[in-house]
């Protein structure tokens, strides 16, 4: 995935569509990121022993990852990535803008 865990990332489409955030987690099964302080849902939670009361809580939900595009360190702009081939044979991320290593 072009996407990892804790990258910075601007949503792009959606009802968070310009916020920036962080990755959390990645979900390759699901196409989908956890993004932090983003796309906030209602969660109930049921009684237990540690709290009796239950509740309503709110936690993060899942971003489609065609919904995010990675802002590169070096330029600080939204841009697709690439893979480039070093001098010593590794694969690495780059900036579709400024031609930099991620």
């Amino acid at each position: 995935m072009r996407i990892r865990k804790n990258d910075q990332i601007v949503v792009t489409a959606g009802k968070d569509r310009g916020k920036k955030g962080r990755v959390m987690r990645i979900y390759p099964q699901d196409n989908a990121v956890l993004v932090e302080k983003m796309n906030y849902r209602t969660v109930y939670l049921r009684r237990t022993q540690q709290n009796p009361k239950g509740g309503i809580s709110k936690m993060e939900g899942k971003i489609p990852i065609g919904n995010v595009q990675l802002i590169c360190p070096r330029c600080s702009a939204p841009t697709r990535v690439g893979y480039g081939i070093l001098a010593d044979g590794t694969k690495q991320r780059e900036c579709k803008k400024c031609h930099e290593i991620i």
